[in-house]
C-alpha cells in the first residue's frame, strides 16, 4: 500500500474500509426499519434513534477527515504517518459503533468519539502547518 502506484492509497484504503463500515450501518438502520416497523424517522424508538444516531455520526465526522487525509496525501507527507491517522479513525468510528446502543457512560463510545475528534485535529493542524510552512 505505502508504495502503491495509485495516487492516493492511504485515503483510498482507509476510505474504503470506511466505506464498508458506512454500509454496515445502514444496514443496521435498516434492519431496525423493518424490526420496529418504522418507515420514516425514529417513530419514537429509542433503539432506531441510536441506530440512526450512529450512522449519521458517522457521516458527520468521517468526510471531512478523509478529505483532509486526501489533502495531506496529496501534499506528500508522510504515508507511514498518514496511515496510523487512518488506522486510528478506522479504530475509533468501530469502537464508538459498538459503544452508542450501550448505556452512557461507557468506554467504547467516549474513546471512539475522542480519537475521532483527535484525528480530525492532528489533520487539521497537520494541514495549517503545511500551509503556513510552505
Amino acid at each position: 500500500m505505502l508504495n502503491s502506484p495509485l495516487p492516493l492509497p492511504v485515503t483510498l484504503t482507509t476510505a474504503s474500509i470506511l466505506t464498508l463500515l458506512c454500509i454496515a450501518l445502514i444496514v443496521r438502520v435498516g434492519h431496525g426499519r423493518f424490526q420496529h416497523r418504522v418507515a420514516m424517522g425514529d417513530g419514537g424508538n429509542s433503539d432506531m434513534l441510536v441506530r440512526m444516531r450512529t450512522h449519521a455520526n458517522f457521516v458527520e465526522y468521517v468526510p471531512i477527515i478523509l478529505i483532509l487525509m486526501g489533502i495531506l496525501e496529496m501534499s506528500k507527507v508522510s504515508r507511514i504517518a498518514l496511515a496510523v491517522m487512518g488506522a486510528v479513525l478506522i479504530l475509533s468510528r468501530v469502537l464508538h459503533a459498538i459503544g452508542m446502543p450501550r448505556p452512557a457512560p461507557n468506554i467504547f463510545r467516549a474513546s471512539g468519539a475522542g480519537l475521532s475528534a483527535l484525528v480530525m485535529f492532528i489533520c487539521a493542524v497537520w494541514g495549517l502547518f503545511l500551509v503556513f510552512t510552505a
